[in-house]
């Protein structure tokens, strides 16, 4: 065999080795970057999506050729520090999960995707399927407020909490945070001044409840101006 095919070959050996020992570390890389990833977009608690999942959701809709109208529900949790106050945050976070699968599999029975926003608030994001939403919203309010059967210092507990349910119809093409999830928002503020337990529909004109009326600012509203009243 003559040098140069001598070192061609010698070349391809050693790259094909060399192919071989990187292969294990660029697999793990890549399972790496999958997870940090999959992190982005998931809630570490529920395994729901989070906001940015939810908003990585939703523009994947809008830019579907069938994009249509959504529903947007927005879901926040009745009192439910008392249950990290008497039984503990590990006992907390374990209704959170129980509570986020119920809410997940009332959104993939309506062909939609869940998502833990922050703290005990929770969204949904469904096509349009049906023009009933106060059935969707009785569904939510319903399953939600069903006991969750934990053990705490070894002993069975039953812990019950329910929900304030807001419902929104919108144009997928409207800017989800700015109109979808603000409308949300608004109802489910109207359903937790009207007694809690229970749902509100957006209707166009509702407006935000008097201050008085309500718990604060959210999260992920700070920083947001005040002015939007409406929506």
């Amino acid at each position: 065999m003559s040098l140069p095919l001598i070192m061609i070959a010698t070349a391809m050996v050693a790259f094909t080795l060399g192919g071989l020992t990187l292969w294990p570390f660029i697999r793990r890389l890549d399972n790496r970057l999958t997870d940090a990833l999959w992190q982005l977009e998931h809630d570490p608690v529920t395994g729901l999506l989070n906001r940015a999942g939810l908003l990585a959701a939703h523009a994947t809709l809008a830019e579907a050729d069938s994009a249509g109208p959504v529903i947007v529900v927005l879901i926040d949790l009745d009192d439910f520090k008392p249950v990290n106050d008497t039984h503990g945050h590990d006992r907390g976070d374990e209704v959170l999960v129980e509570i986020g699968e119920r809410i997940h599999n009332i959104a993939a029975l309506h062909g939609g995707t869940a998502a833990r926003l922050s703290g005990d608030e929770y969204a949904a994001l469904l096509p349009v399927r049906t023009d009933d939403l106060a059935r969707i919203a009785d569904t939510f309010v319903t399953l939600i407020s069903e006991p969750v059967e934990l053990t705490a210092d070894g002993e069975p507990v039953t812990v019950t909490v329910t929900a304030s349910v807001g419902l929104a119809l919108a144009e997928v093409t409207d800017p989800f945070e700015e109109v979808a999830l603000r409308r949300a928002d608004i109802a489910m503020y109207h359903a937790k001044h009207h007694g809690r337990n229970r749902h509100a529909i957006y209707e166009p004109g509702m407006a935000m409840p008097a201050p008085d009326n309500r718990r604060g600012p959210r999260l992920r509203d700070r920083g947001q101006l005040d002015g939007q009243a409406t929506a």
